[in-house]
């Protein structure tokens, strides 16, 4: 027997119908609909993501180190009480740096966000090159020749052995890397390796772009599937 569906799932179920065939109105030309739905995505997901990043963000990183916070027994609902903590006060100084970001909306005053700006992009960019380095550089390096011990006991792609895909990698690897090197001219052998560069590059992309449309088609699929399940629970 099959379950009643509540009033409220149907109407925010035609709801989300109604916006995706907005959305969809756009493959046929630009129109009103298309835009309604477009600005009421990116106005609901600016006003989800600032609570978010409230929450998530400012109150446990900087609230919660300036004021005491209490629990209600009854609710069990956190609130503030104003009482400053004044051992963590130091917290103040990013506060005031945050605060100072959103000068950037000022005409007269927009300079003044130019200093904190600078100070988090030196920090993040501290932070972030190492971590890049390691994760996109040595650790790809790393990947590509750790292969090169010709195991070939074990069966790769197509029945071949994973020793011979290895050299595959290898090769097409440092080929890419000499097609990008224009310090010497493309012709004989390092012309060749230059080409074979080429080849293995278009290789990767058209196996990124089939990557990427598989992953629109089954967004797709999925809308589809929600428009027939909301066809089925009206009719």
């Amino acid at each position: 027997m099959e379950q009643a569906v509540s009033t409220g799932t149907i109407l925010w179920t035609t709801v989300g119908v109604f916006l995706t065939l907005c959305l969809f109105s756009f493959l046929y030309k630009d129109n009103p609909f298309y835009k309604f739905a477009e600005h009421l995505v990116v106005g609901v997901s600016v006003g989800y993501w600032a609570i978010l990043l409230y929450y998530n963000g400012v109150n446990p990183n900087l609230f919660s180190h300036l004021f005491v916070f209490a629990t209600d027994p009854a609710t069990k609902v956190q609130y503030n009480t104003w009482h400053p903590k004044f051992n963590e006060f130091y917290y103040v100084i990013p506060g005031i740096l945050g605060i100072a970001m959103w000068t950037r909306f000022s005409r007269k005053y927009s300079w003044i966000s130019r200093y904190p700006l600078a100070l988090y992009l030196g920090i993040a960019n501290g932070i972030a090159i190492p971590v890049t380095m390691k994760a996109n550089v040595l650790t790809q390096m790393r990947g590509t020749v750790v292969g090169l011990g010709f195991e070939w006991s074990k069966v790769g792609f197509l029945g071949v052995p994973q020793g011979i895909w290895d050299v595959v990698v290898v090769v097409g690897t440092i080929s890419s890397l000499i097609y990008f090197f224009f310090s010497k001219e493309h012709k004989g052998a390092w012309g060749g390796a230059a080409k074979l560069g080429i080849y293995t590059l278009m290789i990767g992309f058209g196996a990124t772009f089939g990557y990427t449309v598989m992953a629109r088609v089954s967004l797709l699929i999925y809308r589809i599937q929600y428009i027939s399940d909301w066809w089925k629970m009206i009719f």
